[in-house]
């Protein structure tokens, strides 16, 4: 095996690869990369979840392939200059790299100890841009559930249909739900992609309106991105009923500056931490909405204007959860809709309410 290319390139397509690559594995080519080349170099990483492959052009002499560690080859090639590397192997697994006036020379593993990754079935597939895919990621994974008693809600359910894509993530404390047009659908399914996985798409998707393929194959998913391909399991089991588990009837509206919304709770918030946990206390009053927290760390106040009358509702809010919302609201102006203390709360945009949605349940206030 013998080729040359960019340092850059390589370095660029490691650090993409080696983010699939399993950390301790009984498999310790997994613990590796997998380097392919023919007309290109293609670089791999799997951990028997999830696999990124990632392509970059090369001058290939002899074709081939083999594993390198992943640890040892990112080291030595974020140390090479800015400059071609060549890099080289015999039968016996002995691998040379050069850089401008460095060398090294390594040991690699035999090709045929990686697993294959998956290959993906091309049930269904839809198109879509990668910088709207990265956004409606964004604005959705932070509310993926992180307990493994219901797996099925540590990913984000993907659903197609007239309407477009829905991508919907729930934790049990709060909903995110974003829904963006498709130009081509191709029918109507839905899916749960791995909360894990969907993090490594979103870092991979790139600002630009250049556009991104998710092939649905009978256990496995495929997200298609530039040179980059990422394979991961799909997550079995009965997702949330998302549409009855949103109320629709809210007869409190409140008009709120999300900036000023979110410089209010974390101004109560300060109080608030891991070892001293408190719910932000919110009295919806007519154009204002007056904040409080509490813990043996002290007490804060605050004031903050909105539009509309709250009729004195009080309700309570873990602070993260409502500066989530409000974080990755795409809009400078929200709405908050209430029933009572018990009730979710439901935060749209102003402009735009129909593409993201996010839900909170409260949090049981103690009697002052």
């Amino acid at each position: 095996m013998k080729f040359s290319c960019e340092k850059t390139l390589l370095q660029s397509a490691i650090t993409t690869a080696s983010r699939t690559v399993a950390a301790k594995s009984s498999i310790p080519a997994l613990e590796g990369l997998l380097l392919h080349a023919d007309h290109q170099l293609t670089v791999s990483g799997y951990n028997m979840q999830t696999g990124i492959r990632t392509r970059l052009d090369a001058d290939v002499t002899e074709p081939g392939s083999l594993v390198l560690s992943a640890r040892l080859f990112g080291e030595i090639i974020r140390r090479l200059p800015d400059d071609v590397v060549t890099f080289s192997s015999d039968k016996d697994l002995n691998v040379k790299l050069t850089c401008g006036d460095a060398s090294y020379d390594i040991l690699a593993l035999s090709a045929e100890d990686y697993p294959e990754l998956p290959e993906v079935e091309d049930q269904y597939s839809i198109r879509i841009q990668q910088n709207t895919l990265r956004s409606m990621i964004a604005q959705t994974s932070f509310a993926v559930s992180t307990d493994e008693i219901r797996p099925v809600h540590t990913g984000s359910l993907f659903e197609i249909g007239e309407e477009g894509l829905t991508v919907v993530s729930v934790d049990g404390f709060r909903l995110a739900l974003r829904r963006e047009p498709l130009e081509t659908a191709g029918g109507s399914f839905r899916f749960v992609a791995p909360g894990t996985a969907l993090n490594e798409v979103e870092r991979i998707c790139e600002d630009t309106d250049e556009s991104a393929a998710i092939t649905l194959g009978n256990r496995h998913l495929l997200f298609n991105v530039g040179d980059t391909q990422l394979i991961c399991r799909r997550l079995e089991g009965e997702f949330l009923d998302y549409k009855a588990a949103i109320p629709r009837s809210n007869p409190i509206s409140i008009t709120a500056s999300t900036k000023a919304m979110i410089e209010s709770i974390d101004r109560v918030g300060v109080v608030i931490s891991d070892k001293q946990k408190s719910p932000v206390r919110c009295i919806f009053k007519e154009d204002r909405v007056y904040m409080s927290a509490k813990t043996a760390n002290g007490e804060a106040k605050d004031v903050c204007a909105v539009s509309g009358d709250g009729g004195g509702l009080e309700i309570g809010f873990n602070n993260r959860y409502l500066l989530d919302a409000l974080k990755y609201a795409p809009a400078d102006q929200v709405r908050l809709e209430m029933n009572t203390g018990i009730s979710p709360c439901i935060i749209t945009p102003v402009e735009g309410e129909e593409n993201f949605l996010y839900m909170v349940l409260p949090v049981r206030l103690k009697n002052s």
